[in-house]
């Protein structure tokens, strides 16, 4: 749900009206840019280049995050990372524009929200035409001075407008980057001339592969001095940790299984009997909360639907197993139900139901709502009196009409009317949000449609599993006070040793464990070799970790560069062994005889692709092919991507499918602009960023 129609639901449409208006001119009158907190903390989260992330400012644009996406189930550690990137990137943005002189006017800021681009577009739309009513919103700014709404305009504006403000400023910059990009014309001509040639060549090749990987020992020193010779490709911008854990099991056993399978039978009959389901449910407990309504069988999501809608009215299915747990489904009701439906209506609203907050009172409303229909059935144009009274933001503007909706979407009451009324009813409906009076205005695809009643126990450890494995972890520790001891304990108990790897000190999980933000912080608390001091429980499991490594910023170390070099080191080890035993002689001729392998002919090689037919990705047999120095010679040994490569150019000409210069220089300008942003990144890399988030959360 948006900001704004959130706004809406604590308030009617004339108070929204006025706080975009207000939030119009809170931007217009004082400028774009102008920063400062409410609030006097001066805690900082973090500093970019000197200027400081305010965390009370922080925690607010957190907080905003959080409303916005709390119906996806979002949680506040899925926007840490990507909040504090973005403020990074603001403040380099920001920084890089003032040196710049790069701002956004006020008209521009005008321009932006009275154009189709408009962050508030929603709120001046007509439904009917799908166009954009300027006016509408420009007329709207007479009533500026009536908003004193400070919090809802401060939302709208940190939600809509300024990120907009924010990549005005990114794009000026990016076109401004983009636009300084040139390509020379020594650099078309050149590659022109290169694009448009192929070469054939002959060519030795000793694969790799053909010694095996057993008989090639790398060492550690060969991990070291390899790293060390490509320091720049094994740089790491932030210190990471590693821990060794042992787990302890708390799934549940199968007595526990069939303690919940033998209460959920223990529940049929008296389920059966109930004539109050939705209140037998929640005296006796049911995971899945009763839906008073109906739903059509390709609306249902059980995947033993085929079996539970042939379930005969009154009687209880079960138990079975859905998921992790016993459940017992009873069938309610069957009936012919249209599975979509087209209404419209008139909300009066009496609360907010996600907040429980009193928009009025419900006398209040209930008069209102008899006099609209009153007024109806006297002749009153609906949509009229939908626009002016409706409490439904996004119905009133379109005449009250909600459009085909499918069974089950709506609240019980209003779905119920909507579906199981015919067409052309209409009536006063009360729901939780508060009166809606409701006309049906088709119907389509009727089918049979089943009301089901399930009563789900989910299958959980008891008190006396848990106790077993958090004993069992606690015995571990106090049997493991090194190293050697954890090793020694793992190996007596048959407990594998499993590792999380490269945890970083913002990281709010560990790979393989999941969510443990308190065992990072943990980690970053102590030093190698701390073992934990009680059990840590993680869904079904504890554990007992052990601090195995600390892996500075900087040059990564042997132990953690080896999974990624190990295998170009045992290549380059190969190709030492293959120059010295196979490539004996100065010729092809030479090179066949002492490798054992025949000469291949490789043709129509293009310069401008790194590739050979039935090798792959091979840059410097390429580059060798079209040497013309070399035609009718050969080149000496060549440590290749796949193997071991001699190549003797054989010719070099004119490719059959000629390049325009004209498509060269657009393509090579495209590369440079494709890659102004890494421009960015180099700004940001040489920033002097503090990054404090892991002291507060």
């Amino acid at each position: 749900m948006s900001v704004i129609q959130s706004i809406r639901d604590r308030g009617n449409w004339i108070i929204i009206i006025m706080i975009a208006i207000a939030l119009f001119a809170f931007i217009l009158q004082d400028g774009v840019g102008k920063g400062g907190s409410m609030f006097s903390n001066t805690t900082t989260i973090g500093e970019v280049n000197g200027q400081k992330l305010e965390k009370a400012t922080f925690d607010e644009k957190l907080a905003m995050q959080e409303k916005m996406y709390a119906s996806q189930g979002a949680q506040r550690d899925q926007f840490l990372g990507s909040l504090w990137n973005q403020e990074v990137d603001r403040l380099l943005i920001e920084a890089e524009c003032a040196k710049l002189g790069l701002q956004v006017t006020a008209k521009e800021l005008s321009d932006i929200l009275f154009s189709e681009n408009s962050p508030l577009k929603q709120e001046f739309t007509d439904p009917a035409t799908g166009l954009f009513k300027v006016e509408d919103a420009k007329k709207a700014l007479a009533q500026i001075k009536k908003s004193k709404n400070a919090e809802q305009i401060k939302m709208i504006n940190q939600v809509y407008i300024q990120p907009v403000l924010e990549q005005v400023l990114r794009t000026k910059y990016s076109v401004l980057l983009q636009k300084s990009a040139y390509i020379p014309k020594w650099m078309v001509e050149k590659q022109t001339a290169d694009n448009n040639q192929i070469a054939s060549a002959s060519v030795v090749f000793v694969p790799y592969a053909s010694i095996a990987d057993s008989t090639v020992k790398v060492t550690d020193d060969d991990i070291a001095n390899y790293v060390k010779a490509h320091a720049s490709a094994y740089k790491k911008e932030e210190e990471t940790r590693s821990i060794a854990y042992v787990t302890f099991s708390a799934v549940p056993s199968s007595a526990d299984s069939a303690a919940v399978l033998n209460d959920v039978v223990a529940q049929k009959k008296d389920f059966t009997a109930a004539t109050d389901n939705a209140g037998f449910l929640n005296r006796v407990g049911s995971d899945i909360a009763y839906y008073d309504g109906y739903f059509s069988k390709n609306r249902m999501q059980q995947t033993n639907k085929d079996t539970l809608v042939k379930i005969p009215t009154g009687t209880v299915y079960g138990p079975y197993v859905d998921g992790n747990a016993y459940v017992l489904a009873k069938m309610i009701g069957v009936k012919n139900l249209p599975d979509s439906a087209k209404v419209r209506h008139i909300l009066i609203a009496t609360s907010n139901p996600s907040s429980g907050q009193q928009i009025r009172p419900d006398s209040l409303a209930k008069n209102l709502i008899d006099s609209i229909k009153l007024a109806i059935a006297g002749g009153a144009d609906f949509g009229a009196l939908a626009l002016k009274y409706s409490d439904d933001g996004g119905s009133k503007n379109n005449g009250g009409v909600l459009d085909y909706f499918p069974q089950g979407k709506m609240v019980g009451a209003f779905n119920d009317f909507s579906f199981e009324k015919p067409k052309g009813t209409k009536d006063v409906v009360k729901s939780e949000y508060g009166y809606h009076y409701t006309e049906v205005l088709d119907q389509k695809n009727f089918a049979l449609a089943y009301k089901i009643a399930y009563l789900s126990k989910a299958i959980v450890a008891s008190s006396e599993t848990v106790t077993v494995a958090s004993t069992a972890a606690a015995a571990f520790i106090a049997n493991a006070k090194s190293q050697k001891e954890f090793e020694q304990s793992a190996l007596k108990n048959k407990l594998q040793i499993l590792n999380g790897v490269d945890i970083k000190k913002n990281d709010f999980t560990i790979t393989g464990l999941g969510k443990s933000r308190e065992t990072v912080r943990w980690l970053y608390d102590n030093k190698v070799g701390t073992i934990s001091s009680e059990p840590t429980e993680i869904g079904d499991i504890y554990f007992v970790a052990m601090i195995t490594s600390i892996s500075e910023k900087g040059t990564m170390g042997v132990a953690e560069a080896k999974p990624l070099v190990e295998g170009l080191v045992r290549n380059e080890l190969k190709a030492k062994q293959i120059i010295a035993s196979k490539f004996k002689g100065s010729t092809l001729e030479d090179f066949v005889k002492s490798a054992g392998f025949p000469a291949q002919r490789v043709d129509s090689l293009s310069f401008a692709s790194p590739f050979v037919p039935g090798l792959g990705a091979e840059p410097k047999v390429v580059g060798a092919a079209f040497n013309k120095s070399l035609i009718g010679k050969n080149t000496a040994a060549i440590e290749g991507t796949a193997g071991v490569f001699a190549v003797k150019p054989e010719g070099i000409g004119a490719a059959s499918t000629m390049q325009d210069p004209t498509a060269i220089s657009s393509a090579l300008l495209q590369a440079v602009q494709s890659n102004i942003f890494r421009g960015f990144e180099a700004i940001k890399k040489s920033a002097k960023i503090t990054d404090n988030r892991a002291t507060f959360y």
